[in-house]
């Protein structure tokens, strides 16, 4: 059975706060994850480009996930909300004549039934009603025609003190504003597979509830290194930061900067990155 929140349960992860990205472009380009290149390998040999390369994307913020597709020759319609973002990506695909921006959610843009051979979403499709987005999707791709969601998981490091010292300012400053009593747990990738563990990353249990067939789950490994500057910036990317009030935020960065810089000045995180991927029949 699908989750739903309680109506007095706060999480900062709203679908209304999906806004916030349009006001930190630059910050959110410089310090946001770039998927594996086995990733990208493994969504080509899937759908099989050669027999179409006319794409959606759906959420395509800065660009990050929207250069491989067009470097792999796709045709790419990028559907993205933010005016700001969509002024970002116009510059930087400026010169690539197969590239082509609206600015839209998905739920409101018009685009054609039956006429795109892939469409994918690369940690964005949560910000999306899954009960009018994946019917749109299965509706708007071709017969054979792929849909790919990725996103990254990041690892919980217990037993970690520079983690263990920063949760104790997550308890002061950030769950004593959020209602939610959820912690931070060790998940397997069995977890991730489970229709519960795909609702907390798609917001929906199954893309076989919606018709799609051949559906795959595949994960990748990776780590990097975050001076305790960028790691502030990476945090203000995320939407439950930004919902902070602002006294708590600053403190909650201010704490973590200084926890960072006590612990050698450089945060490390293990990422599990995850592609789920469907077929429309």
């Amino acid at each position: 059975m699908q989750k739903e929140l309680n109506n007095t349960e706060t999480t900062g992860w709203e679908r209304d706060n999906r806004t916030h990205f349009d006001e930190i472009v630059l910050a959110y380009d410089r310090v946001r994850w770039e998927y594996p290149s086995e990733l990208y390998d493994d969504i080509f040999d899937y759908s099989k480009p050669e027999t179409g390369k006319h794409a959606v994307e759906i959420g395509a913020g800065t660009g990050i996930s929207t250069a491989p597709f067009l470097n792999a020759g796709y045709e790419v319609t990028a559907v993205e909300m933010g005016a700001n973002m969509t002024d970002y990506l116009i510059e930087k695909f400026r010169e690539n004549s197969k590239f082509r921006v609206i600015t839209s959610t998905f739920e409101d843009v018009t685009l054609e039934d039956d006429t795109y051979d892939f469409i994918y979403s690369a940690s964005a499709f949560h910000w999306v009603d899954a009960k009018i987005g994946c019917p749109k999707v299965l509706r708007m791709l071709k017969k054979g025609g792929t849909f790919a969601l990725f996103r990254n998981n990041a690892k919980t490091p217990f037993g970690n003190k520079l983690y263990d010292e920063s949760q104790e300012l997550y308890e002061k400053y950030y769950y004593s504003y959020y209602s939610s009593s959820n912690r931070p747990t060790r998940k397997t990738r069995e977890d991730y597979c489970t229709p519960s563990g795909i609702y907390d990353g798609f917001r929906f249990e199954s893309l076989e509830q919606f018709g799609f067939t051949n559906v795959a789950m595949k994960f990748y490994d990776a780590t990097r290194s975050y001076s305790a500057d960028d790691y502030i910036t990476l945090l203000d990317t995320y939407s439950d930061h930004r919902s902070l009030p602002d006294e708590n935020r600053s403190a909650l960065y201010k704490g973590i900067r200084e926890t960072i810089i006590k612990y050698g000045g450089y945060q490390k995180l293990d990422f599990l990155f995850q592609l789920y991927i469907g077929k429309k029949p």
